[in-house]
């Protein structure tokens, strides 16, 4: 039997088409570290999308009005304030279709603590009301920001 060129040639270029086609093993170790990268990147994606959520909710919102508006927290605080991301395992953290408790962390120059915020709703859809905030500061200083008042429905800044 002779071998020819051509008929080699042939051989080679179809092997190399069908491995092209074909699926390259991966070794198991780089699967693991691109599926880690991957689950770890779509956490911190989710864990970003859930917080900017929350900061972007009424009752978060109108709690963080009533602290800057509040003279004896900014003074306690110093200003300029800086509100942290919200501890999403903190059991104090709560929101379902007619409540929501939040525990904020903010800091400031001076002192740092947390901003405790009350708020319910009527029914699914409607106004966020607020019920009770107050700011805690780490020396264990409780300083009221709200609180509706109780001898008619109007809302008391304290």
């Amino acid at each position: 039997m002779s071998w020819s060129f051509s008929a080699g040639l042939r051989s080679s270029t179809k092997a190399a088409f069908l491995s092209l086609g074909s699926r390259m093993s991966m070794p198991l170790g780089k699967q693991v570290f691109f599926a880690g990268v991957a689950a770890s990147g779509s956490c911190a994606i989710l864990y970003y999308l859930v917080q900017k959520t929350f900061s972007r909710a009424s009752y978060y919102q109108l709690a963080l009005e009533q602290l800057h508006s509040h003279p004896e927290a900014l003074e306690a605080l110093g200003t300029p304030l800086n509100v942290h991301y919200l501890r999403l395992t903190d059991k104090y953290n709560f929101v379902d279709i007619a409540d929501a408790k939040l525990k904020i962390p903010v800091s400031g120059p001076k002192s740092e603590g947390h901003l405790y915020v009350s708020s319910s709703r009527d029914a699914p859809f409607k106004r966020w009301n607020l019920q009770e905030v107050f700011l805690e500061l780490k020396d264990g200083q409780q300083i009221p920001l709200f609180k509706p008042s109780r001898d008619n429905d109007e809302v008391k800044k304290e």
